[in-house]
């Protein structure tokens, strides 16, 4: 098992502020799985506009935050470090369910586990709780490509 803090992650993700949604990384077991934590306050951008009377965390966002975790895990499997000339796309989202509302205050505890590798595609089961209930679950298909 190992965990990851912000400087690690900052390493292998090239995601930044406001678009960088994994804070820490708790666990990972090399090929099974990871879990990681996003810590949500009323200073997200998003929260500006969706809502202002009530502000929720996007369902999207969370998927994202799940994709990134899923990211994390396919690096430190593989035990690479991206360059500039890797990215890692979202190839498929599937059955994603939303399950609670995310607001200010909560902590996003995203458990990724692989299902599947073959051909460069990367399947994963992604749920994400908050204190223990389901705010979303979903299938993840991502890839790998080097661009430029």
């Amino acid at each position: 098992m190992t965990t990851m803090d912000i400087h690690q992650i900052l390493k292998l993700l090239p995601h930044r502020y406001p678009i960088l949604l994994v804070d820490r990384v708790l666990e990972v077991e090399l090929g099974k799985r990871i879990r990681a934590i996003k810590n949500v306050t009323i200073n997200e951008p998003f929260f500006t506009g969706h809502f202002p009377h009530r502000p929720v965390m996007p369902g999207v966002l969370m998927l994202e935050a799940m994709a990134q975790s899923a990211a994390l895990l396919s690096f430190a499997t593989q035990g690479i470090t991206p360059d500039d000339k890797t990215v890692y796309y979202f190839a498929g989202i599937d059955g994603a369910r939303f399950k609670r509302p995310v607001e200010p205050g909560d902590q996003l505890v995203m458990d990724v586990t692989l299902e599947r590798a073959k051909a460069g595609i990367y399947k994963f089961k992604g749920c994400t709780t908050v204190g223990g209930e389901v705010a979303c679950e979903a299938e993840l298909m991502c890839t790998m490509r080097q661009v430029g």
